[in-house]
């Protein structure tokens, strides 16, 4: 069973907003290789992951994604529109359902329903079980940690070919664990879970290489809670980078503001 616009314009939406990122533009191939050096220090692997985060001030380009919870499921194509550390825009096909993000603020509308959203980060947060912010969702676009790194010590590890980052000292409201990369330093994975709530949010990363650059081509999300999960794949295609464009929003008059629970 497909589901309707309007829901994909509230929650979905939401979800969705949390996990863009770069993607590619001509002559792009996946980033693959690497080895991992067992005895690097935690604090080398944190240097080397910022040294390597991405340095661009816009880009354009289309995203796929296919959504299931397990009951119902729909795949579409957006539109993607960013200005790094300001903006981000979507718009699905015809621009019936747009978003905008900014640091203050999280706006959508659905030309379907005749609704629109304005409101803070709160629901955000409340969805994926974290507090966020316009900071650390662009992170998550990026492949970069969603928390700074440089604020607490890790203890590292080797699994699975990746560099993996506990923290040393446990949280008390959540857990998070970060799997970085060898070749790039780059996000494999991270995950933040709420064990008290039943709530986990992991992103799973694939790379490729960009005019020079490592960004990411597909992110993997898993969205558990209390037991029911939801999966988001992304695909990013097509995507230009530092050139100019606009980002047009602006919610049709008459249109009935919602309330996101």
């Amino acid at each position: 069973m497909k589901i309707e616009l309007r829901y994909f314009g509230n929650r979905l939406w939401v979800l969705i907003l949390s996990m863009l990122t770069l993607g590619a533009c001509k002559s792009t191939k996946t980033v693959t290789g690497g080895e991992v050096d067992a005895r690097m220090s935690a604090k080398n692997i944190i240097d080397n992951h910022y040294t390597n985060q991405p340095n661009f001030k816009t880009l354009s380009g289309r995203i796929k994604i296919d959504y299931s919870n397990g009951e119902e499921s729909q795949g579409v194509n957006v539109s993607l529109r960013m200005e790094k550390d300001k903006v981000i825009w979507m718009s699905a096909p015809l621009g019936m359902v747009k978003a905008h993000i900014t640091p203050n603020k999280v706006s959508f509308y659905n030309k379907l329903q005749n609704e629109y959203f304005d409101g803070d980060f709160s629901y955000l947060s409340h969805v994926l079980g974290t507090e966020l912010d316009f900071e650390k969702v662009q992170n998550l676009l990026l492949g970069n940690a969603v928390f700074d790194l440089r604020k607490e010590r890790f203890t590292s590890s080797v699994i699975e070919g990746n560099y993996q980052l506990k923290p040393k000292k446990a949280r008390d409201l959540f857990k998070i664990l970060f799997q970085v990369e060898p070749r790039n330093f780059k996000i494999a994975s991270q995950q933040i879970a709420q064990p008290d709530s039943l709530r986990q949010l992991e992103a799973k990363y694939t790379y490729q290489n960009v005019s020079g650059g490592v960004f990411p081509d597909e992110i993997k999300v898993l969205a558990e809670d209390k037991g029911e999960l939801t999966t988001i794949d992304l695909s990013f295609r097509n995507l230009e980078l530092n050139k100019s464009m606009s980002f047009p929003y602006k919610v049709p008059k008459g249109f009935d503001k919602i309330t996101l629970k």
